[in-house]
């Protein structure tokens, strides 16, 4: 390279690194608040799962506490003391149901379970569950077009509890004298992917006192 060659690449490097260096102080404060950013972004994770982690244990520690409560009524003052929300709560609101019926308290725990079904905070899961338990714990006591009008959602395809709710729409079936549609039901339900072994048991048994033929399973 001859010496005005040199010479110009030189003062073209000299002027590409001040021009660097003036990006630089000019703009250099966005990298370091792009690295404030993620350091802070990764503290207040971990802090989050931490705060997380300890409301979680604080919880299940007051429900075995509550649970461990000698005799019914002091189980069911001990759970009522115990504040939480959404899934929690809605944990907590079953359990307290059943704690209910216990005490023969059925009026409780059916406002609890309809409290849980109807609380849009609460994952569709355990509305759902809540939902199965009131229309199990109410019985005839409910109305049959209530009890189909309630167990509808549960039917979905995908739905949690499907297989539990189609055996109680086709015990209303029986119920109400349509043996052939609790029939079909039946048979649909032991075509159910998740149908337990003690469900299908169920459901050969009902088929069989329906006179119809039973299936494997």
């Amino acid at each position: 390279m001859s010496t005005p060659d040199s010479f110009i690449a030189e003062v073209t490097e000299e002027v590409r690194r001040d021009r660097l260096f003036a990006l630089f102080r000019r703009y250099g404060w966005i990298a370091g608040l792009v690295i404030v950013l993620v350091v802070g972004g990764a503290a207040w994770n971990e802090w989050r799962k931490a705060r997380d982690r300890a409301a979680a244990e604080a919880f299940g520690d007051a429900l075995l506490g509550a649970l461990a409560a000698d005799g019914r009524g002091a189980r069911a003052a001990a759970l009522a003391r115990i504040e939480a929300t959404g899934g929690r709560g809605a944990v907590l609101g079953l359990i307290a149901a059943a704690e209910a019926v216990g005490e023969q308290d059925r009026a409780a725990a059916m406002a609890g379970l309809a409290r849980i079904a109807a609380d849009p905070a609460v994952p569709e899961s355990y509305r759902q569950l809540a939902t199965l338990k009131r229309v199990l714990l109410a019985g005839a006591e409910m109305p049959a077009p209530d009890r189909e009008q309630a167990l509808a959602p549960l039917l979905q395809p995908g739905a949690a509890f499907r297989p539990l709710a189609l055996e109680q729409v086709a015990l209303l079936r029986i119920e109400a004298g349509e043996t052939a549609a609790a029939t079909a039901i039946l048979t649909d339900l032991l075509n159910e992917a998740d149908v337990t072994t003690a469900m299908r048991r169920r459901v050969n048994q009902l088929l069989v006192a329906l006179g119809a033929s039973q299936r494997a399973g």
